[in-house]
């Protein structure tokens, strides 16, 4: 009883806001109407090798082999590939907020949308693994927002985390304005699995997660280095999906 009225009393002086705006909400780490109609999660016919919604066609459950025009000029290193939302809008706001802000809250409800747009990738042995941060980049950032969804992911589903399997060797700049091209030729051979923790993922599927796929340049050289490592398989999960016109 004790505990019931302290929590009252906490939501009197804090009451639930929106993820996405601050204003409020009826619960904790739920999205107002605003920002929930705002928010584009991916739903119906998706490319089975990035996410990408397609126009038309069977629901996202009966959708494998589908593939979108960009898979179909870029050959993907991973096996399949799935998002929870689309990078516009709210979404924009949330992975922002997430990756920037310190909005570590974010993670949490991030990981239900992920998870459900992950179901048809996860295996009994899957590993979870994040894209791994640069040293420099980690310590001015104070933490890896894609560990943080691995984190939640793991907590939410059952399956293994290893934070560490993946390190990024080569401190990149930003991504923000290159070429898909030059995002490509920025990435290769900057991720590599650390030696020492090969082991959590030779003879595993794994599920690489990252707050974002825009190009793909990214997941596809921590896919690689996984695949180095002996994993046997490498699906690639996504919070959100940088789309074109679909």
């Amino acid at each position: 009883m004790r505990g019931l009225r302290l929590q009252t009393a906490i939501r009197l002086v804090y009451p639930p806001a929106c993820l996405a705006c601050g204003g409020r909400v009826e619960s904790d780490f739920g999205l107002c109407g605003s920002c929930w109609a705002d928010t584009s999660f991916v739903a119906g016919a998706v490319c089975d090798a990035c996410g990408t919604p397609l126009p038309g066609g069977p629901d996202a459950a009966e959708s494998a082999g589908l593939t979108c025009d960009e898979c179909l000029k870029i050959p993907r290193p991973w096996a399949r590939g799935r998002a929870a939302l689309l990078y516009s809008g709210a979404g924009r706001k949330l992975v922002l907020g997430l990756k920037h802000g310190d909005r570590h809250d974010i993670a949490r409800p991030a990981a239900t949308w992920m998870a459900n747009a992950a179901a048809s990738l996860l295996q009994a042995d899957t590993v979870i693994v994040p894209v791994p941060l640069h040293t420099l980049r980690l310590l001015r950032r104070r933490y890896n927002q894609s560990a943080l969804l691995c984190a939640a992911l793991g907590h939410l589903t059952g399956h293994t985390v290893a934070v560490d399997v993946l390190k990024r060797v080569q401190r990149t700049p930003s991504l923000d304005g290159q070429s898909r091209d030059q995002r490509f030729a920025t990435l290769a051979g900057a991720i590599r699995a650390d030696p020492r923790r090969v082991h959590l993922v030779a003879d595993h599927p794994v599920l690489l997660v990252d707050d974002v796929m825009t190009s793909g340049a990214t997941l596809a050289a921590g896919t690689e280095a996984l695949v180095a490592a002996g994993a046997t398989e490498v699906c690639v999960l996504a919070l959100a999906r940088a789309a074109r016109d679909t």
